[in-house]
């Protein structure tokens, strides 16, 4: 009785959007969230590519050919186990492209990928085009450039969109707000504070602390995606108008990758702002969203280079994934990976419990590689966590090994390492070999 009305309308709201949600996510989809991307997929409405294994940075594993060829075949076999079908393109990890990875992903018929936009500044050619039309690699793949506008507009915390005053606070929780004796059934039973997603606060103004943040207002929040909605379009439009005066024949093609955390993590309302943005679209006849393999239908003529060797993240290149704070991991995960190919070039016939070795240590392998644990450590988000996953995997790996140099197999501990890390259960050890 003591609540606040807006803050108790606030808490019917999200009752219901939860209860939404989760009858969507159980009673429709079954808790299958797959299943959802393959029905809209089949239908025709998007189209879903691919990433590289464990979001390995392929960049640094440019010598060892077969660690690059594993991210991808496991990818790819990862795919059509769940999609029923080849992927078309693929979203290489961070954007981080090294000149000649392009071949690995054409001798796994993978038609497209991605770079940022100074991949196109610093290819070995200019496009004559910019960002605005794909060029294709001598190895025939296809690539797309993000175009930096479109990114800016929405990306950026000086005048993206997220930003506006009338948008839900990120940072303010009742995690963290409430008191002790109301919060304590909701968190960790050790009393540890966590974000529970239920926030009753708006941005009002950057410059403020959280404590004096005002009271969020939906219905002007959903005000403000509507006239952003409008400002995009608008400038999308007058985009395409200068564009299409310039590049001769070709239609402008505007690529504008996001992370998909931004939408409804981040920015609470970014899911609304793409169903608005599709909503008001529908009329304009100027603007036409397209996926990547309708693009390439339509390509007449192609500019045949290479992009310049970049990543999407902070400066550019491969700074946040190697540096002091990370880069005495790269020697153990290279020689485990090196372990790895010696062993996939050796065992051809193994007996069954010597393959069920030799799979658990290429997941272990492949964890390893996975580019959130130096990105995290570069951060400082959660780095013990980082730093373990790390050492976990590499000292799962040196056991697994041991066994199988010694012949001395501990079954226990091999079923225990097989629950926990039980990713890529189709896909075998070979994956690694230089066959």
């Amino acid at each position: 009785k003591d609540e606040d009305p807006r803050t108790h309308q606030l808490a019917q709201h999200y009752r219901r959007e939860l209860i939404e949600d989760i009858n969507i996510f159980s009673e429709e989809y079954n808790q299958d969230i797959l299943k959802a991307f393959k029905e809209f997929k089949d239908k025709g409405y998007i189209e879903v590519i691919t990433s590289n294994g464990t979001h390995g940075y392929l960049p640094f594993y440019r010598d060892y050919p077969e660690a690059i060829k594993a991210q991808i075949k496991s990818a790819v076999l990862t795919f059509k186990k769940y999609f029923g079908d080849h992927p078309k393109g693929m979203w290489l990890a961070e954007c981080a492209y090294f000149k000649g990875l392009d071949k690995y992903l054409s001798d796994e018929d993978i038609r497209y990928f991605f770079v940022d936009t100074h991949g196109f500044t610093y290819a070995d050619s200019k496009p004559r085009y910019g960002v605005y039309r794909p060029i294709i690699t001598p190895n025939k793949v296809f690539v797309f450039a993000r175009d930096p506008e479109s990114s800016e507009q929405i990306w950026s915390s000086e005048v993206g969109y997220p930003g506006d005053p009338r948008y839900r606070e990120f940072y303010k929780d009742i995690g963290y707000d409430r008191e002790d004796d109301y919060i304590r059934p909701y968190v960790d039973p050790s009393g540890t504070r966590c974000n529970t997603g239920i926030k009753y606060h708006r941005i009002t103004n950057k410059s403020l602390s959280l404590d004096k943040k005002e009271i969020y207002d939906l219905s002007e929040a959903m005000n403000a995606v509507k006239e952003h909605v409008s400002d995009y379009l608008f400038k999308k439009t007058s985009q395409i108008r200068k564009l299409s005066a310039i590049l001769d024949e070709e239609e402008p093609v505007i690529v504008a990758p996001f992370d998909a955390e931004l939408f409804g993590h981040w920015w609470y309302e970014g899911p609304k702002f793409l169903e608005e943005l599709f909503r008001q679209s529908f009329e304009n006849k100027e603007l036409e969203f397209s996926v990547p393999s309708e693009i390439l239908q339509t390509v007449k003529k192609v500019q045949i280079t290479y992009p310049g060797e970049t990543s999407w993240g902070a400066g550019g290149y491969h700074d946040v994934w190697l540096n002091g704070k990370n880069d005495w991991i790269y020697k153990h995960i290279h020689e485990i990976t090196e372990r790895m190919i010696e062993k996939a070039n050796v065992f051809k016939d193994p007996t069954n419990l010597q393959k069920r070795i030799l799979n658990q240590m290429m997941r272990e392998v492949l964890l390893a590689q996975a580019s959130d644990w130096p990105f995290i450590m570069t951060t400082g988000t959660t780095i013990e966590y980082a730093k373990n996953r790390v050492k976990y995997h590499i000292n799962r790996f040196l056991e697994l090994d041991k066994m199988l140099e010694k012949q001395e197999i501990n079954d226990e501990k091999l079923s225990f390492y097989e629950w926990i890390d039980n990713i890529f259960r189709n896909i075998g050890y070979t994956i690694f070999s230089s066959d």
